[in-house]
Parts: C-alpha cells; sequence; structure tokens
C-alpha cells in the first residue's frame, strides 16, 4: 500500500524505503532538521527550485529522492533541471514531480498544478503558415515563359506517347475489307447440290402379303437368302456383295426401297422371276416392266 512516502519508477525497479527516512539522524547522532513550512504555488520561484530547496533542506541526496519515489535518478534529475523534454510524457513529469513533493514534504496537488502551468507556457505556439496564392498581375508570381514552354512540350509529348500506345493496343494489324466492294467479284459462287439419288442407300424388300417365297444370291450363283417372307417383313440387300440377283413368283407383292425412297416394283401381276438383278444401279436403270401370265412355280 502507498502511503504517500514512495513513487513507481518507470523502469519498474522496486524499493522498499522505511516510513521515518525523512526524519533520520545525521552522521553526528543530532536530531533531524525541521521540516520547513510548505511556500505558495504562486511564489516566483519555479517548481525544480522548490523541489531542490526541500531536498536540501532534509540533508537528502537525489539518489535518496529516487529511492523513495522509485523514480529512476535520471528523471529526477530532470526534473530538478526543469528539463520536462527528457520526461516520458506529459502526465509522467506531472507524476514524478507529485510523488517528489510528497517524498520532501510539499504539497503535492500544488506542486502538480504549478508543473502543469509550466508545461502549458512551454508550448511553442506555431506561427500561422502563408500561402501565396498566385496572382496575375504580379510578375514575381507569374510562371516564366520558359517554364510555359516546357509545360507545353510535355503536354505534347504525353499526347503522342497515349496515341502510339491506342494504334498500338486497340488498331487492327491488318487492314479491314471494304464494305462496299463489288458484289459480282466478291460474292461466293454455290453450287446447287442435287437431291440426293435412291442410289445412295441401301435396297429394301417388303413383303406386301403373307407367305411371299423369295431367293437372293449373288454373281456367282451363292445363296444369300431364301424363305417365305411374313407380312411386312424385310430383307436389305447386303451393298457389300456384287451382282445380287432375285428369284420368286409374287414380284408384285414385294415393296423396293432405295435409300428409303419408293421405287416401282418388278412386275405388276404374279409371275416367276429369275435372275433379276436387284442391286441399287440395276433397279434404276431397268424399264418398267409389262404384266406377264407366266404360272408361279410350283415345288420351290
Amino acid at each position: 500500500m502507498n502511503d504517500g512516502s514512495y513513487a513507481v519508477a518507470e523502469d519498474g525497479e522496486s524499493h522498499m524505503v522505511p516510513a521515518d527516512y525523512p526524519h533520520r539522524a545525521d552522521s553526528s547522532g543530532g536530531s533531524p532538521p525541521a521540516t520547513p513550512a510548505p511556500r505558495p504555488v504562486g511564489d516566483a520561484a519555479s517548481v525544480s527550485a522548490r523541489l531542490v530547496a526541500a531536498r536540501l533542506s532534509l540533508g537528502l541526496e537525489a539518489s535518496d529522492v529516487a529511492v523513495r519515489t522509485r523514480v529512476t535518478l535520471r528523471h529526477i534529475e530532470a526534473l530538478e533541471a526543469g528539463n520536462y523534454s527528457a520526461m516520458p510524457g506529459r502526465p509522467y513529469a506531472i507524476g514524478f514531480a507529485r510523488a517528489y513533493a510528497r517524498a520532501v514534504g510539499l504539497p503535492d496537488a500544488e506542486v502538480a498544478e504549478a508543473v502543469r502551468a509550466e508545461l502549458e507556457g512551454a508550448v511553442r505556439r506555431h506561427e500561422p503558415r502563408v500561402v501565396n496564392q498566385f496572382e496575375v498581375g504580379d510578375p514575381a508570381k507569374t510562371p516564366s515563359r520558359l517554364l510555359g514552354w516546357l509545360a507545353l512540350v510535355l503536354v505534347g509529348a504525353l499526347l503522342a506517347m497515349g496515341g502510339i500506345f491506342w494504334r498500338s493496343y486497340y488498331a487492327p494489324a491488318v487492314p479491314l475489307p471494304a464494305l462496299t466492294n463489288d458484289v459480282s467479284r466478291t460474292a461466293p459462287t454455290t453450287t446447287k447440290r442435287s437431291a440426293p439419288r435412291p442410289s445412295d442407300g441401301p435396297v429394301v424388300f417388303t413383303a406386301l402379303e403373307e407367305g411371299i417365297w423369295v431367293k437372293f444370291y449373288d454373281g456367282q450363283g451363292k445363296q444369300l437368302m431364301q424363305k417365305q417372307l411374313a407380312k411386312g417383313e424385310t430383307y436389305t440387300v447386303p451393298q457389300d456383295v456384287t451382282g445380287t440377283r432375285l428369284w420368286t413368283g409374287r414380284p408384285d407383292a414385294l415393296s423396293i426401297t432405295i435409300g428409303g425412297r419408293l421405287v416401282p416394283p418388278l412386275a405388276d401381276a404374279e409371275k416367276v422371276i429369275k435372275d433379276i438383278p436387284v442391286d441399287s444401279a440395276s433397279l434404276q436403270a431397268r424399264p418398267r416392266p409389262a404384266p406377264s401370265a407366266l404360272p408361279a412355280p410350283e415345288g420351290r
């Protein structure tokens, strides 16, 4: 508990001081000197002079005050010299002075107020800054002709650099084609695509009735397929076989498509046909068949 006989030093050092330290005897063993009466704050003497006078009247050294107040010796010496700029800050200067006053028996509140007044009086007031405004009629404040030319050249250089940058960054690298070219010369030639021919697709036979007998074979006579087709059943002629031929007795009951397009049947009536080429080219090149009265084959 702080009873007013010491203060906390800035560097954190802690020293215990006896309560009767201010009344210690001198070296000769005599009684301690009497404590002088405090001087009023309005006295002409400075705070530092009052503190030093009070310390000397008690027969103390500056180091003794540092021990009592726990304030570093260099700050005690700065306070006695009135050098407040050596303090860490304004609150430290007032606090150190208050602790010093309590240690030597002076009224700490009055001493703190005196230090505060000295600090406020020591603050240097800055003079208002004079701003020299430009006046056209004042030759001393008018820019020289050389400065004007230099500014003009600088602006021109900036504009030129901006133009170069714009051309290199935004302008196209190659010239764009004209919008008013001769249409007859520049219009691309388009070729009319002809409709797809039936020969471009596969040949498909579809039975229109039940039990239509058919036999498909290649040009060498090798059988590809032989059966009775049910109604709606289809057979696709292999495109990788050369010279595919057909043998049937009901060509009128067979529907033929080439590439999905319907072509005329092989006959309009019931009759036997044999060795009829049924590849796409042959079917498209043949004439339309005429009706025939040939009977259908009996054993198949």
